[in-house]
């Protein structure tokens, strides 16, 4: 699977203050870790990101060249990525758009379907896997078993009901 130069990884939802910043609503694991990010794309064109701090599940940004509220309020709904090459993930971490499309399969190698879509729940992610039928796996250790990004290629274990 080929892997996207840019990770969408938030959105402008509003400005904060007259100074020009922005509200991010983040969409990667934390604010913290899109804050360490210096340079953020919009509409692909780089924007360097002055200062950052997280508020709540937000981010509170400062961008280049965005220097009061109406600056700011042209960029309110626009999607915010990073570049892949900027990432520094921890070991064994990926990005989830890079499983989208997997081949997913049983604990003997049947063939389950293909990871169609993550659905973000309060008590885990939920994979939505489409194949013969549509099946609903929760993202946790006792039901993914493996997986592999680099063959793109997902273990799980099924139960009935599943």
């Amino acid at each position: 699977m080929e892997k996207q130069r840019f990770i969408e990884a938030g959105k402008i939802v509003n400005t904060h203050g007259v100074r020009g910043e922005v509200k991010i609503q983040v969409w990667l694991d934390s604010p913290e870790f899109m804050k360490s990010f210096k340079t953020l794309y919009i509409d692909e064109k780089p924007v360097k990101m002055l200062s950052a701090r997280p508020y709540k599940d937000m981010l509170i940004a400062s961008l280049e060249g965005i220097g009061d509220v109406n600056a700011a309020m042209c960029l309110k709904n626009k999607t915010v990525c990073i570049d892949r090459k900027d990432a520094r993930l921890p070991k064994g971490s990926y990005f989830l758009q890079d499983i989208i499309g997997a081949a997913v399969v049983d604990e003997a190698g049947n063939e389950v379907g293909r990871l169609a879509d993550i659905m973000e729940t309060p008590a885990s992610a939920i994979y939505v896997v489409k194949g013969e039928s549509e099946h609903l796996i929760p993202a946790v250790p006792e039901f993914v078993l493996s997986t592999d990004v680099k063959n793109g290629l997902i273990t799980v274990h099924l139960i009935e009901g599943m």
